[in-house]
């Protein structure tokens, strides 16, 4: 005979079936509402919304008695105060308290039973009277706020969390770690002790970056490329530390890659928008969030890299570039662990974020070319392209012949550049660059080789 929890369970999930559509469309609605009227603030990075799953249910109700507790699917249903979870992300720990008095601004207009909402949107209701933060049963504070969502006559329970960076990672990392892993149960109080030190060096790390926020943030427009220079230099160190740490363990060694994580900071940066003065920060934080996100996600050093679908390449020299790469993708170490972490920090397809690196690259050298204030002046712009094109090509040959990855370094693309714009400042006219081409091309070749 089958134990009652496991109807209970059932009929709880049926329940929450029926009503599928009517939570999609309220998680939908207040993720929509929250980023209209969070999202713009500047301590703001994001708001997150989620449906919680089946599986999470039912884990629910397994681990809390919730059968012993509610008499019925539709009681349990009616006080489930997370069946849909919204959390606005913000910088720091300090902000948290902030974002939560504008929230207090926000929902303005009391319904009754401590429940408030906000003129352009009255069937999304914040209960606001409880005291906040809550105090957990880890002994840490979090702003957590019940909430409601009207939707005709259904009334569909939520929960609104404010988060600062740190504190998502540590949620993360106590979710996971010690409220997940029930293997742990036995040194439960151990693991409480190893988080708590935890919690405290992460307190200490938002503190440090706060301190390096403001410090930036202040610096006048004047210093606006030192400044920019300093927080890569930054978020290049930490994405180095945390896969430099993964290739210890795994070998026993660390494997010397920093100036590869340069390169692998500016790409990421570059495709999220980072050329805006006024996008800067926000860019640079979001990609922050996502390399603290992937810190604890597992890199394996020893499998190959694969593509789901065959490249296609934007033009000559990326596919030039890129077969080169593929041919040792697999083979050299170097190349394999830069697109790993590519892969892991950046969303989207490996295809995609590979296309975006050779356009990246390309563009490192297309861009000083077409810059070079001499070429402008004294060539026409069809006679320009010729040249550009003829570069490039030797670029790529240069590439190929020993495809290092060294040669994609931050310093040694600047050197290639400043040596390529030395041989182009010869240049007087087209009818010259025709006649001495062997001269200019040896000179170039040279001045190629790394």
């Amino acid at each position: 005979m089958r134990l009652e929890i496991f109807d209970f369970i059932d009929d709880t999930i049926d329940l929450i079936e029926e009503y599928e559509e009517v939570i999609k469309e309220g998680a939908q609605e207040i993720d929509i509402f929250f980023e209209e009227m969070f999202l713009h603030y500047d301590n703001v990075l994001n708001i997150v919304s989620r449906v919680k799953s089946k599986n999470s249910l039912k884990e629910k109700i397994l681990r809390q008695d919730f059968y012993l507790k509610y008499k019925s699917p539709e009681n349990l249903v009616e006080n489930l105060s997370d069946l849909i979870g919204v959390r606005i992300e913000c910088r720091f720990i300090e902000d948290e308290k902030d974002v939560y008095e504008k929230v207090l601004e926000t929902f303005n207009i009391h319904q009754g039973k401590g429940y408030y909402y906000n003129e352009k949107k009255p069937n999304i209701l914040l209960k606001l009277d409880d005291k906040q933060p809550q105090k957990q049963k880890n002994g840490f504070g979090i702003y957590k706020i019940d909430g409601k969502y009207i939707n005709g006559e259904e009334s569909i329970n939520f929960e609104l969390q404010i988060q600062s960076l740190v504190n998502v990672f540590w949620g993360e990392v106590e979710h996971k770690v010690l409220y997940k892993n029930y293997k742990y149960l036995l040194t439960e109080e151990l693991f409480k002790d190893v988080m708590h030190s935890l919690r405290e060096n992460l307190s200490m790390i938002d503190r440090q970056l706060m301190i390096l926020y403001n410090h930036l943030r202040d610096m006048d427009e004047s210093n606006q490329d030192k400044r920019r220079e300093q927080m890569e230099s930054l978020l290049s160190k930490i994405v180095y530390e945390i896969y430099s740490e993964k290739t210890r363990e795994e070998f026993g060694f660390i494997v010397d890659y920093r100036k590869t994580c340069d390169v692998i900071v500016s790409y990421v940066l570059k495709k999220n928008g980072n050329s805006e003065v006024y996008n800067y920060d926000k860019v640079f934080l979001e990609v922050l969030e996502r390399v603290y996100q992937i810190e604890g996600n597992e890199i394996h050093f020893d499998n190959y890299i694969q593509f789901e679908k065959e490249i296609e390449y934007e033009d000559e020299f990326c596919k030039t570039i890129g077969e080169a790469i593929l041919e040792i993708i697999n083979k050299d170490f170097k190349w394999n662990l830069f697109f790993k972490i590519i892969f892991q920090i950046e969303p989207g397809s490996n295809e995609d974020n590979f296309k975006g690196v050779l356009v990246f690259l390309r563009n490192r050298f297309l861009g000083n070319l077409q810059n070079h204030e001499g070429l402008k002046s004294k060539l026409s712009p069809d006679e320009r392209e010729e040249v550009y094109d003829y570069i490039m090509k030797l670029i790529a040959t240069a590439f190929i012949e020993n495809r290092e990855i060294e040669f994609i370094n931050d310093d040694n693309i600047s050197c290639i550049n400043k040596k390529i714009n030395i041989v182009l400042n010869k240049i007087n006219s087209y009818e010259m660059w025709q006649e001495n081409i062997n001269y200019f091309t040896d000179e170039l070749k040279l001045k190629l080789k790394i």
